[in-house]
């Protein structure tokens, strides 16, 4: 018997049982939506973090102080005088620029206003290096820095909670844990999620920060910092400007040969790698456990298969009766079965895609898009034409192994 016949044969008896097939192919249905949803989302996070890193540099790389390899017998810190240090041109030609910070929370207010808030102590680098400016007045200048001003630059989100009505805020004033700063600029919007957004900060200069708001200080003295920003000249020198950094520090700390590092450099592709390293699993994991839907929606199809077979035994004695072969009558029930898996995928498939748009609207003010890629849907696809084959085969053996004879004599 041609595909074609068989085709025709499947549509006919799943029309004649429109609500047992449509109930049939619910499991594909949820199942495969559910895969196209949970892995959209999952490419949707991947892309999402990937542009967050990507707006940081790839030619960017961050000291902090410790290590995550080694227990170190002493406190391990960095200095301003390390990140000084380190603008040596003659020791580290393949540094560009330096951008040491200090981070801390500090209480904000205004008449009427009061929210904590990071507050960061930067240098006139930071903006360069982080590739970040002002959209209102100017950012933190080198005098600023070397005369300790009190002025600070708030990030978007802090500035329309405090000073909602004013476009540009700069020459107001707010307090830093009791201490007046001169509004003197505002960021650029730059996003985040709602558990850390980079436009709920303030900037003010290092040097006030160190002597008003977080003064800190090493066993000997020294400012501390929270970490370094470092800026190779390329991202093809990156590990030069890695290499030439550790040498200094090293030699600064006084670290003796074969002692480990009481630093860690990290670079953005290392972050980004390891986090698309962990969204690539988690995406695969909760796939799979979507998936499981899947192997109930074949369970399902078989089921009703083994009952349309029981019900159309006579119908199968009559063709084999009028010669049909065996393997006409299987491929009639093995074409009925994928038949029901590809027509549940495909809206499942819509399904699917409406769960991503939905979770990205959710999401809209974030900046995530969940991503329904080619993949996501052929996978989904050619997982339910094989959920409906392998359900099917069985069924459909059992109906092309009848007896025309006792097929006719079943009642």
């Amino acid at each position: 018997m041609k595909f074609l016949e068989s085709l025709r044969l499947a549509m006919k008896a799943l029309a004649a049982n429109k609500l047992r097939a449509a109930l049939t192919m619910l499991g594909i249905i949820i199942g495969v939506g559910a895969v196209i949803t949970l892995m959209s989302a999952g490419e949707g996070v991947q892309a999402y973090i990937t542009k967050q890193f990507q707006s940081i540099g790839s030619n960017l790389f961050f000291i902090i102080p410790g290590s995550f390899e080694q227990e170190l017998k002493r406190p391990a810190y960095l200095t301003l005088k390390d990140a000084e240090a380190l603008r040596n041109v003659a020791e580290a030609p393949h540094v560009l620029r330096v951008a040491p910070l200090l981070q801390g929370s500090g209480r904000v207010t205004t008449p009427g206003k009061d929210k904590v808030v990071d507050v960061n102590g930067v240098t006139e680098d930071y903006a360069a290096v982080r590739d970040w400016g002002t959209s209102v007045g100017a950012f933190i200048t080198a005098a600023d820095n070397q005369g300790q001003a009190r002025i600070a630059i708030l990030g978007k989100k802090t500035a329309d909670y405090f000073f909602p009505d004013l476009p540009d805020p700069s020459g107001e004033v707010i307090r830093i844990n009791g201490v007046p700063f001169r509004v003197a600029g505002v960021m650029e919007e730059r996003g985040g999620s709602n558990f850390r957004s980079e436009d709920e900060v303030i900037f003010i200069p290092l040097n006030t920060a160190l002597s008003r708001i977080f003064p800190r200080r090493t066993n000997t003295g020294e400012p501390r910092l929270t970490f370094i920003y470092v800026q190779a000249v390329s991202e093809d020198r990156m590990d030069a400007a890695i290499e030439e950094v550790a040498q200094i520090l090293r030699q600064r700390h006084r670290i003796a040969p074969g002692d480990p590092d009481d630093f860690t450099a990290i670079s953005q592709s290392e972050i980004l790698g390891t986090f698309q390293q962990i969204t690539g699993v988690l995406t695969v994991f909760l796939g799979a456990i979507a998936g499981i839907s899947l192997l109930v929606g074949g369970i399902g199809i078989m089921n009703i298969m083994l009952v349309s077979v029981t019900e159309r035994t006579r119908e199968i004695g009559l063709r084999k009766a009028v010669g049909a072969r065996r393997r006409d009558i299987l491929a009639q029930f093995l074409t009925e079965a994928v038949m029901l898996a590809l027509t549940g995928g495909i809206i499942g498939i819509l399904l699917g895609a409406t769960g991503a748009a939905i979770v990205s609207y959710m999401l809209r003010n974030e900046g995530f898009r969940a991503i329904v890629t080619l993949n996501a849907v052929l996978l989904a696809t050619a997982f339910s034409a094989a959920v409906g084959l392998f359900f099917g085969i069985y069924p459909a053996q059992r109906a092309a192994a009848l007896n025309p004879i006792d097929a006719l004599r079943y009642e």
